[in-house]
């Protein structure tokens, strides 16, 4: 079973899930996640279900397909089926959270193999935790919500809008052309997302996915996570719903490496101006 350990030097929290080291890498034959395939048995629209090969205890790991369509991607979804993945991110979010047990939902997607991913059908995941992750913790704790979420937050640096949610790439970027999406007023979770919010979500993550995808003509490899409001039962006013998305090329065919000296001295260096990735998204 995966143990957590605190790192006594750093006070870094750190999982230990031996036994994925024996997950398969690649599907040997089939993809498991096309109807019909071993983990979607039957037809489907979006599906969510247990993972085989779960990184926390319990069954808190989830595996979301947002298409039975292989060859898609969030960017050629339609609209409403982008809703429907929405919706079902909201869902899971809300059972999950519900139990006692559990007290933070974190949904997220490896996209492509460079991410990580091991199958190339449309997918992302659900880490439900035990605990409040500390970054997601020290954004509530120490973050400026209004600052960095509210609706002077973009600037200049604004890539697109639909309806009440913006995606614009932060003043101080980690990666080449990350981005931001949030609604412009607090909502704390995606349970609480109404319809249009949940609508306009699903149209914004097309649109800068495709702007991802043109930027440099190819499928771009990207890391995208959630953070939203613990489900531990507590208030939690500063909570702001938004999403990170983190793309790892920082020019054609080309990676942005975290190097040693950026991971050991805790400050990551960025060499594309974040005024210059906004102007090249929005043109994309």
């Amino acid at each position: 079973m995966p143990v957590l350990r605190v790192d006594p030097l750093t006070g870094e929290v750190v999982r230990i899930a031996a036994a994925r080291q024996g997950r398969p890498n690649l599907p040997s034959d089939e993809c498991p996640f096309c109807p019909g395939g071993l983990e979607a048995p039957e037809p489907y629209r979006v599906r969510a279900f247990p993972n085989r090969w779960p990184s926390l205890p319990g069954d808190g790991c989830e595996i979301v397909l947002y298409t039975p369509d292989h060859d898609a991607t969030f960017a050629t979804l339609e609209p409403a089926q982008a809703r429907a993945v929405v919706d079902l991110w909201a869902e899971r979010s809300a059972s999950l959270g519900s139990r006692d047990d559990i007290d933070y939902v974190l949904v997220f997607e490896n996209r492509g193999a460079r991410a990580g991913a091991t199958i190339d059908h449309p997918h992302g995941q659900i880490y439900a935790f035990d605990l409040v992750p500390p970054n997601a913790r020290r954004e509530l704790d120490q973050g400026d919500p209004v600052a960095a979420l509210g609706p002077d937050a973009p600037g200049d640096r604004l890539v697109q809008t639909v309806g009440s949610w913006r995606a614009w790439v932060p003043e101080a970027a980690t990666w080449p052309y990350a981005l931001v999406l949030a609604p412009e007023m607090p909502v704390p979770d995606l349970p609480s997302l109404d319809g249009a919010a949940r609508d306009d979500l699903g149209v914004l993550l097309v649109g800068v996915i495709g702007r991802l995808d043109r930027l440099f003509g190819e499928p771009m490899p990207y890391m995208l996570w959630f953070h939203q409001r613990p489900f531990d039962g507590g208030a939690w006013p500063r909570a702001w719903l938004h999403a990170h998305v983190a793309p790892l090329l920082r020019a054609p065919g080309t990676v942005r490496f975290v190097a040693a000296g950026e991971l050991g001295g805790g400050v990551l260096i960025n060499p594309v101006d974040p005024r210059d990735a906004a102007r090249a998204l929005r043109e994309a």
